[in-house]
């Protein structure tokens, strides 16, 4: 989560949209080949996949002879009028919804990038986070490269244009084999659509088919929203190439170890979404419940959810432990950036744009909420105070779907400085007492690994600090920085 300072001299409107204290999302890419509204149907997949990121969005078409691209900041529904969407023709698009886990939030960073070099034209769309960028840009810098935006993805663009192999394939084997880190690519040309995955797997990717088209996508909530049918997951380390002569698969990275990444599961990814090989998004995050139920145990009246992240895992610690499940938070979805703060203050204001405790089922009654993690310890504080004030509860415990976020990603995924995740400088008790929870448990590493299958496939640094791309020397200069 990017940090956020509170000043006098900020809008209210700023306050008013402040999220709530959790981890932000990477970006959400989508592609199509094959299909007359290509544009419309990139829309679509990118307003599913909108979680991924809400900073700006664009799309990239091709009519066989040309590219076209339209993007703008905001919301996908928000930039993409119908006059918009007929400025982007042809058969095959690619689409990008940003969060800026690299580089600033303003337009010359949204994506797809689009480009004419010496083979042609070239769009591409990034998820993920290259830990080696800083160091490839100065490089292509000195070599004369000049860069238009701050986003790290634009160094697999140079990388790709200044390569020396001979065709495009060729051209895109030598750029990524540069890259460290975490990379689901979408690129296009005015014929084709190249799907590539890093060789750790670190973010899902997926393939479909609808109405004779393929279509690929970081999620397959967007198969589901258009219709299409989930064929099978870009593997780590491939790359598909789709033309017209089909679909063909190549695999020409060097193996590494898996390290899906392991919050996907957690917090990221649509409940209704099946990754890594067609896993459930919402079942494991029902299974993390139940085995948070097995591991820590308590006699209380209700169990209720942090919405929404919260509501899969708490229905399953409800159905492990027999106690009652209710919703004893309820969100409002339709808060925007122009609600106006009073002048006169209320107590906890910005949680409470967005939470409200159901007083008729909380008071008087010994509370359990779950939620799927902590970051700064600042929400959750102000949610177990407004379940006992608002709400009237007797008693807020707290359990957590996760174990403690002792450490920053480097690989897609926007968290706050070491320093600034409260479990990696405070023990479970002091968050217990930071939070003023009645008692606080975290779901334990070994049980989280138990719930997912092939559990040495996935990344926890985040919990463990075992770090899956860097060298010793590298880790520990990268480590400096946060």
């Amino acid at each position: 989560m990017k940090t956020r300072k509170k000043s006098r001299s900020l809008p209210v409107t700023h306050y008013a949209s402040l999220p709530l204290d959790k981890f932000h999302e990477e970006c959400g890419i989508f592609g199509i080949y094959g299909h007359p509204e290509a544009a419309n149907l990139t829309y679509l997949g990118l307003h599913a996949l909108q979680h991924r990121g809400q900073e700006g969005a664009g799309i990239c078409s091709s009519d066989r002879r040309h590219l076209y691209i339209e993007k703008s900041m905001g919301l996908v529904a928000d930039i993409f009028s119908e006059k918009r969407l007929r400025r982007l023709p042809g058969d095959i698009a690619i689409g990008h919804n940003r969060y800026s886990t690299a580089g600033s939030s303003v337009l010359k960073n949204v994506q797809p990038i689009m480009v004419n070099f010496s083979l042609g034209s070239l769009a591409i769309a990034h998820n993920g986070n290259l830990v080696n960028a800083l160091e490839l840009r100065k490089e292509l810098e000195e070599n004369g490269a000049i860069f238009q935006s701050t986003s790290d993805s634009e160094v697999i663009v140079h990388l790709i244009a200044n390569s020396k192999a001979g065709g495009l394939y060729e051209r895109l084997v030598d750029a990524v084999e540069r890259l460290k880190g975490a990379f689901s690519l979408l690129l296009m040309t005015e014929n084709e659509l190249i799907a590539i995955r890093d060789p750790y797997g670190f973010r899902p990717l997926s393939i479909g088919q609808f109405d004779g088209a393929y279509v690929t996508a970081s999620e397959t909530c967007a198969f589901d929203l258009i219709g299409a049918e989930y064929m099978r997951d870009v593997e780590p380390g491939e790359m598909v190439i789709i033309n017209k002569d089909g679909i063909k698969s190549l695999k020409p990275f060097r193996p590494q170890k898996y390290a899906f990444c392991i919050f996907e599961f957690i917090y990221f990814s649509r409940p209704d979404s099946n990754i890594f090989g067609g896993l459930n998004v919402n079942g494991i995050r029902k299974e993390l419940g139940r085995q948070l139920a097995r591991e820590n145990p308590i006699d209380v009246d209700l169990v209720i959810p942090v919405p929404d992240s919260g509501g899969p895992a708490a229905i399953g610690y409800a159905e492990e432990s027999k106690i009652p499940f209710e919703f004893g938070l309820i969100r409002n979805h339709y808060v925007g950036r122009t609600f106006i703060e009073p002048r006169q203050a209320i107590r906890h204001f910005g949680v409470k744009l967005k939470l409200n405790p159901v007083r008729k089922l909380l008071q008087g009654k010994r509370i359990l909420v779950i939620d799927d993690s902590i970051v700064r310890g600042t929400t959750s504080k102000k949610i177990i105070k407004m379940i006992k004030e608002g709400g009237g509860a007797k008693e807020v415990h707290m359990r957590i779907s996760s174990p403690p976020t002792i450490g920053p990603c480097f690989y897609g995924i926007d968290t706050p400085t070491r320093k600034e995740l409260i479990a990696a400088t405070h023990s479970v008790e002091e968050i217990r007492k930071h939070t003023t929870a009645d008692s606080l448990n975290y779901l334990s590493l070994d049980g989280l690994l138990t719930v997912v299958p092939n559990p040495s496939d996935y990344c926890t640094a985040c919990f463990n600090n075992n770090y899956p791309v860097f060298s010793s020397s590298e880790k520990t200069e990268q480590m400096a920085l946060f």
